[in-house]
């Protein structure tokens, strides 16, 4: 039986601080603009169905 083959390694240093920098610069801010932009998109698409076009 191979019983290391199932151990767990510490990441490393530089793994860690990769991970770091694509969550806080790449991964957070993306899905930050993505619900930003599905909320107002939610709030547009209601407005149209529940008030109906502007009246002037």
């Amino acid at each position: 039986m191979q019983a290391n083959r199932f151990e767990r390694q510490d990441p490393s240093k530089r793994s860690e601080v990769t991970l770091f920098l694509f969550l806080t610069f790449i991964l957070i801010p993306t899905l930050t603009v993505g619900l930003v932009g599905a909320y107002g998109f939610a709030i547009w698409i209601s407005q149209m169905f529940l008030s109906g076009p502007p009246t002037g």
